[in-house]
């Protein structure tokens, strides 16, 4: 079935919904507010939703572990893991060279590494890094604004990569076995006046799909960077989008603003959901901290 009208699903009255995630293993969805440190839980089977944890900090961005654990990465760059059990382990307790901003967006890659921004702060600009399994951390870029949006596309030969604050998302070329990104190229900058860049998902068909904050929408692109649908919402804050279902057919959209609807929007901060029609893929699982699986090695997307 093909809808592509927003439904509200989840009326948290969010500041900052962000970080969506279809967990494969309990067939429910995760995601944040980020300012507030609160984890959210939705589950489709009975259309109800839940607070699960409120972090003792800003949760920038999250993963899925191997295990089924959620890897949440934090303010002062501490990343720590999360259970259903109500368990909160801190397996890096700051990066010094954070400790006066936070991590933004996230994503878990083939392999179990995390390619993960920090926000920039009055001293110095954000940085991308890639954080290896056995928690070895390498600088991918040192001059990011708002590190925001990421995916891989389906043949694994490019990662995405926004930059909100210059308007843009990158393309670059990416290395499975290394894990390097090479070649950056400009893949779509958004014209003043129309919102910024945000979160972003690449569906099968290897069509990025990208939320527009401060422009009440949802847009989809060719893999050549050509606008292919607009879908609009009653948030202006539309800020990040992740396919989830048995089938991976459903869209999950959060949203901003929450605390101020009468300037946001009747939706803001609230969890949507749609059905556009084409097939999302599964998430990479992170493997920090864990032992390595040979079964993990290949690609956990189809």
């Amino acid at each position: 079935m093909t809808d592509r009208t927003p439904r509200l699903v989840a009326d948290t009255r969010c500041a900052v919904g962000e970080g969506p995630l279809w967990h494969p293993q309990e067939q429910c969805l995760y995601w944040i507010d980020i300012p507030t440190g609160q984890l959210f839980r939705y589950d489709p089977a009975t259309g109800t939703h839940a607070l699960v944890f409120h972090a003792p900090a800003a949760i920038g961005g999250f993963t899925i572990q191997a295990d089924g654990a959620l890897l949440l990465f934090m303010a002062r760059g501490m990343i720590a893991i999360w259970r259903r059990d109500g368990s909160f382990t801190p397996i890096v307790p700051e990066i010094p060279d954070e400790r006066h901003t936070r991590f933004n967006d996230v994503v878990a890659d083939p392999h179990g590494r995390v390619f993960a921004g920090t926000m920039a702060t009055p001293e110095r600009p954000g940085r991308l890094y890639r954080i290896d399994p056995d928690g070895q951390r390498t600088t991918l870029l040192d001059d990011a604004l708002i590190p925001n949006g990421m995916d891989f596309s389906p043949d694994l030969r490019h990662f995405y990569y926004t930059d909100s604050d210059r308007r843009s998302i990158l393309r670059f070329d990416y290395d499975a076995a290394t894990g390097a990104l090479t070649n950056p190229q400009v893949f779509v900058t958004v014209p003043e006046g129309e919102g910024v860049p945000d979160g972003l998902t690449v569906d099968a068909e290897g069509y990025v799909w990208s939320a527009r904050w401060d422009g009440s929408a949802l847009y989809r692109y060719t893999p050549d960077g050509q606008v292919d649908q607009v879908i609009h919402f009653p948030a202006r804050k539309v800020s990040s989008v992740i396919f989830g279902g048995p089938d991976y057919t459903d869209l999950y959209v959060t949203t901003a603003g929450g605390d101020n609807r009468a300037h946001e929007g009747p939706g803001a901060g609230a969890l949507f959901h749609l059905r556009p029609g084409v097939r999302g893929r599964p998430p990479f699982f992170s493997r920090l901290g864990l032992e390595p699986s040979p079964a993990e090695h290949g690609p956990q997307r189809r």
